[in-house]
């Protein structure tokens, strides 16, 4: 099966991807504009120009929707703020559904907000990001797990973003999570993967894809050694993909360990959700094809184009097929 057949199959896919559904403000400030506050006698950052994409399990979800999936939804929290109300806007941009994102009183809207110099487009100023540092509230976990529990059987794909990296405050709680697995056991025709970038090792019985540095840090957390074969055992996992960015990727299964090469790109202009648009193609093209190493070859192909845009690219059908 060539990847026009491939990509001709995900058109009947339906996927839902679970978790952090963030928001990325992405904002150019002029420096001219650093006039000194009165007051404080501390330079503004003058914004002229701002745009909003999802971001995070957002990102996911972006991908999914540019490769042409034919359904993509996302599950998660968002505030009954300003920040929620562009995050289900630029959902609903895309294409991409939100009928299963819970609004949450007293609860920010996880956002990015990342500072561009309007002279040279460049990100030269630190983020300001609004986080969330407490657990969500019993009511609205189990709200979450019920949801879950009540949505996922009308996936083909599961996808789960655990992107918060404080201890608590992600929408990915221990309860969640059970009920991922528990999903998972009962439903092996569904592909259920994880992208965890604090808590891989946490997980059971589910596809999990760190990169190799949460991969480590996984290991040195779990039993305080680096040793993936033994981190895929320690989770159960069928497999355990750990990405090395311009080196490809590494599988790890029951039956071994594969390595699946990728060339390297030159001057890549952007390789922020790189992670993410690899997690869309390679779980998509393990769904349709059931070949660990056809999915990751598939996911650093998408990767490869999506770190030569700006932001958080997609990459096109097309786009892939001319990579053939």
């Amino acid at each position: 099966m060539n990847t026009a057949e491939i990509l001709e199959r995900i058109r009947d896919l339906r996927v839902l991807v679970v978790g952090d559904i963030c928001l990325d403000r992405w904002c150019w400030y002029d420096p001219a504009l650093a006039l000194a506050s009165a007051e404080t006698s501390i330079p503004r950052t003058g914004v002229v120009r701002v745009e909003v994409t999802p971001g995070a399990g957002g990102t996911v979800s972006n991908n999914l929707a540019a490769l042409g999936v034919g359904k993509v939804d996302v599950l998660g929290v968002a505030g009954r703020d300003g920040f929620g109300w562009e995050l289900r806007d630029a959902l609903t941009a895309r294409g991409i559904g939100h009928e299963h994102l819970l609004q949450v009183d007293g609860l920010q809207t996880f956002t990015y907000t990342k500072l561009i110099n309007a002279t040279n487009d460049v990100e030269d100023l630190a983020r300001v990001d609004f986080v969330n540092t407490r657990a969500l509230s019993e009511d609205v976990d189990m709200a979450l797990v019920y949801q879950f529990n009540n949505a996922a059987p009308n996936y083909d794909v599961v996808i789960v973003s655990d992107q918060a990296e404080t201890s608590a405050g992600g929408v990915v709680s221990a309860t969640l999570r059970g009920a991922i697995e528990s999903f998972a056991q009962a439903h092996p025709a569904v592909v259920v993967w994880v992208d965890s970038r604090a808590r891989a090792e946490h997980y059971q019985g589910v596809i999990v894809k760190p990169n190799e540095k949460e991969a480590s840090e996984a290991c040195e957390r779990a039993f305080g050694v680096v040793d993936f074969p033994r981190l895929r055992a320690h989770c159960a996992a069928p497999l355990l993909f750990v990405t090395q960015g311009g080196n490809g990727a590494r599988i790890f299964s029951p039956e071994g360990e594969a390595s699946v090469r990728t060339s390297p790109v030159a001057n890549p202009v952007d390789i922020c959700g790189a992670g993410d648009s690899f997690t869309a193609g390679a779980a998509t093209f393990y769904a349709v094809t059931r070949n660990a190493e056809t999915a990751a070859r598939f996911g650093n192909k998408v990767a490869s184009i999506t770190i030569m845009k700006k932001g958080t690219g997609t990459a096109s059908p097309d786009e892939l097929r001319a990579k053939e």
